[in-house]
């Protein structure tokens, strides 16, 4: 049996809770906690409980960031336009790029 962990308050989270969503509405969460760099688990907290989402950069998330411009970019080319959840997705990944720039121009 593995380990008992604990949540960074020292809680141990013993309480499952469970809903159904569209498939379309698992990609853009699966997007969305890709390019947050938190485990899904995590994620999922952070939005209920209205907590804010910090995201530090990284190489991984560059990378990320990269994957779902381009893979953006992509269905644009094929379709000629975007769905509702992925204009969603776009809006997610310009404010993290926004959010970068006003955090490299601060001192």
């Amino acid at each position: 049996m593995s380990e008992k962990t604990l949540d960074p308050k020292g809680r141990w989270r013993s309480v499952t809770v469970g809903f159904r969503m569209s498939p379309e509405e698992v990609e853009m969460l699966n997007t969305k906690v890709y390019l947050s760099g938190l485990t899904k688990q995590d994620y999922i907290i952070a939005c209920i409980l209205q907590k804010e989402i910090v995201v530090r950069g990284s190489p991984k998330l560059y990378k990320a960031l990269k994957n779902t411009l381009c893979d953006l970019m992509r269905e644009l080319k094929e379709n000629g336009r975007y769905t509702e959840e992925q204009w969603e997705t776009l809006g997610f990944a310009v404010r993290l790029i926004e959010e970068f720039k006003d955090n490299e121009e601060q001192p």
